[in-house]
């Protein structure tokens, strides 16, 4: 092992300057050098128990690959990496590795963690500009499995199974594969040609990926066993938008979060001359503060808009990661906190005009812990906008699996599954947001990694 480097903070990660990117689309972190990632994988101080590998979803070996890295085998690092996690560029630059496999790590006790997702990042992208993908599957088995969606839970099962030697056929509803790697997060946090080079190395295993297959329409998940599927995995997210159910929200330009990301990742709204338009805003409220807000946030301000999150609790309960926090206010993002909306008013045309908030205070704790927030009476006042747009989370959307015989759901129309994917109908797993409501892309992949294990398991004992 090379010597432990132990400088208490992490190597810092090279970013565009803020009032330069806040008006692209171009990647706000450029990467670590090959010094940078050797640097900072040296801090990693090789514990006999690990604690930061029972923090990672996917379950990727850290030390071991770190100690490849701090030895400049960067290409040993990969192969171990690779056979962990099926998409290693993307949960490099998107899992919230501070809450899990950095929030586990000892460096962090008297320092900072080690920067286990930076590094991560680095060695994926250096495989890719060197032409080295993980692709080797074991022989085809005869066994045939569909994946519905290709989301991150759909392309990590896809890649597992296809690693065992099953023909895989992944359903995806929309004309591009990645399902929320494309449509939800934002250029500058994730490249699509990144999602794009990851789902082309799933290509080259040997996963069929079959577009514009809307599953509950085109084809039920009963017409997939009939097909001769012996196995089906349910990953198709949550995509359907939550409102308010206050005044105004049926005024024009207020949008759900997902339909503007959409036209904005997916369908490149913000180029010149793209094939679907959005509205340059010249001021904008978006409502919510999770991860989700602070993406259509910064996009609506590199569109030239005067930007305010409005969000009913204070910074210190904001659910979006904090780096993302950081990043939205260095851009020049206001944050109305406390604040919580009762009405979109709109003009005699029905465009927004003026979002009317009242004031919050925090109350008691709620069951999740954190303070309730509590109204301030007499305290409204307008805030004038010509957009809204309402980032509250999204729901399971239940078309894909409507109507299978026997499949249980949730009282929120999730489908029922357990931690290794099952559901009430044998033959039939699911994983991810179907399965658990919004949550995040790294848990996704774990719940896809944990089905495929399982449906390895049912069709060999079936």
């Amino acid at each position: 092992m090379a010597n432990v480097n132990m400088q208490m903070n992490k190597t810092p990660m090279p970013e565009q300057e803020p009032n330069v990117r806040n008006a692209n689309f171009k990647e706000v972190a450029l990467g670590y050098t090959f010094e940078q990632a050797v640097n900072e994988a040296k801090r990693c101080l090789q514990c006999k128990n690990p604690a930061c590998v029972g923090g990672c979803p996917v379950g990727i070996p850290i030390p071991q690959f770190l100690a490849k890295v701090a030895e400049e085998d960067i290409a040993g690092a990969y192969e171990i990496l690779s056979n962990a996690n099926a998409l290693p560029a993307i949960s490099g630059r998107v899992c919230p590795q501070e809450n899990q496999c950095e929030g586990k790590c000892v460096r962090g006790i008297k320092g900072e963690p080690v920067s286990i997702g930076r590094v991560e990042r680095f060695v994926a992208d250096w495989a890719a500009e060197h032409g080295i993908a993980n692709v080797t599957t074991a022989p085809k088995n005869g066994h045939k499995v569909a994946v519905v969606g290709s989301g991150p839970a759909g392309l990590t099962c896809a890649g597992e199974l296809a690693r065992m030697g099953y023909d895989v056929s992944v359903f995806e509803a929309f004309h591009v594969a990645g399902g929320v790697l494309s449509y939800g997060i934002p250029e500058f946090r994730l490249p699509k040609a990144i999602v794009a080079r990851e789902v082309a190395n799933l290509e080259k295993m040997g996963v069929d990926i079959q577009l514009n297959m809307v599953i509950g329409k085109i084809l039920t998940i009963t017409d997939l066993f009939d097909m001769g599927y012996e196995s089906v995995f349910i990953g198709s997210g949550a995509g359907l938008p939550m409102f308010m159910k206050i005044p105004g929200e049926a005024l024009i330009g207020v949008y759900s979060a997902n339909e503007y990301l959409t036209r904005i990742n997916l369908m490149k709204a913000y180029k010149d001359g793209a094939a679907t338009p959005i509205l340059r805003n010249k001021k904008v409220a978006v409502v919510g503060g999770g991860n989700v807000a602070m993406d259509a946030a910064r996009c609506a301000k590199r569109l030239g808009a005067e930007v305010h999150i409005i969000y009913r609790r204070s910074e210190a309960e904001l659910p979006a990661r904090k780096e993302e926090v950081h990043h939205a206010k260095e851009e020049g993002i206001i944050f109305d906190l406390l604040t919580n909306p009762v009405c979109i008013k709109g003009d005699e045309t029905n465009h927004v005009n003026a979002i009317t908030c009242i004031k919050m205070e925090l109350g008691e704790p709620d069951a999740s812990g954190r303070r309730s927030p509590v109204a301030v009476e007499g305290s409204e006042f307008d805030i004038e906008v010509d957009a809204v747009i309402m980032a509250l989370g999204t729901q399971a959307n239940q078309m894909s699996y409507n109507g299978t015989p026997g499949l249980e759901k949730t009282r929120k129309g999730c489908v029922a599954a357990n931690e290794d994917g099952t559901t009430s109908v044998p033959g039939i797993f699911a994983g991810g947001d179907a399965a658990t409501g919004a949550a995040t892309v790294i848990l996704a992949m774990g719940a896809g990694k944990s089905a495929a294990k399982s449906i390895d398991e049912y069709i060999k004992n079936k």
